[in-house]
This record gives C-alpha cells, structure tokens and sequence, in this order.
C-alpha cells in the first residue's frame, strides 16, 4: 500500500504497522533484547538515530513522544491556542536536538512503561484521527496551522510511516545480532 491519502487507509495502515511492530518485538530473544543496538560497523547508518538509540525502549519511546507532539498541536491548536507541530525552540531543522531531549528524559522509563505508554498514545493518535473526516485529514487549506501540507500527513507521518522505521531498525538489529 502507498501512502495513505484517506482516513480509512491512514487508520488501516497505522494499525497494520503497529501490529507488525508489536510481532516482531514479541519475537525478540533475551540476547536480542539485552545487546544494545550498535550500527557502528555500518556507513550506511549515518543518520543520528543510529547511534542515538541504544534499545528497545529508546525506540518506544522515540514513537510515544511524537505521537505526544502531534496530539498536543492538534488539541492546542483546536482550542485556538495556535502553536506549531515542532515546539519552540525546535524547528523542522533542529528536531534532531528535539529527539535527544525525549531520549534523555526517558533513560529512567522502563520497558514495561514504554510498553504501556506507546499502547495508550498509539490508541489517543487513532482515537484523534477518527474525529476528523476525509477531507479534513487530505485536503489543503482546511486548517491554517497546518501549513501547506495536509492534517493527515502529520498523523501517517507519527504512525505507520514512524513504526515501518521502527520496523527497519529492529530488523537491523536483529541482523546484527544473528552476525555475532
């Protein structure tokens, strides 16, 4: 399936991905889920979230706190309280700075926790989508704080699109931890 570009397939697509992360944590072994992620040996993993995220945990919680940011911007904006997706000091070309903020804020958060709170925002995020019709999630101009893009750009952005990298990363892992 492409992207989606109605609200059926943007909840159908969330729920799909999420399942899918779901199976492939529930399939991760002891040794899987004790060795710290390391993408060091690999130059194609260049980006900061490689070496950023050193468990499973890190990458819950990567997911549970956009999925904090899209709910705040989407409620504090409804309430005319107009603010952006990235909050300030952050913007679009410093959100790397943003990840590592809601990393260090969780290295005390377990696993269970990170567990629990990524289910409870992944089900706020889908419960929020259903509120809004087919053309209020696709079309431009619906919403002026939402920019030049679409409302459910942000919400396939912080679900499906953000579990498929979550996805990847674990597999990579996985990969890596096979090769030792």
């Amino acid at each position: 399936m492409g992207r989606p570009t109605t609200k059926a397939d943007l909840l159908t697509a969330a729920t799909t991905n999420y399942e899918k992360l779901n199976v492939l944590i529930s399939g991760l072994t002891e040794k899987e889920l004790m060795t710290p992620l390391d993408f060091s040996n690999d130059e194609k993993k260049k980006e900061a979230h490689w070496n950023r995220d050193k468990n499973l945990r890190d990458i819950l919680i990567h997911l549970y706190e956009w999925h904090q940011l899209l709910l705040d911007w989407v409620r504090s904006n409804q309430n005319g309280d107009e603010k952006p997706f990235i909050p300030l000091p952050y913007n679009w070309k410093t959100y790397g700075k943003l990840n590592v903020v809601f990393w260090n804020k969780h290295q005390n958060t377990s696993l269970d926790e990170a567990k629990n709170m990524l289910q409870k925002s992944h089900t706020e995020v889908l419960k929020l989508a259903e509120t809004f019709s087919d053309e209020q999630l696709f079309s431009k101009g619906i919403y002026k704080w939402v920019g030049g893009s679409v409302l459910g750009s942000y919400f396939v952005s912080v679900t499906s699109s953000h579990y498929d990298w979550a996805i990847k990363k674990l597999k990579a892992h996985k990969k890596n931890c096979a090769q030792k």
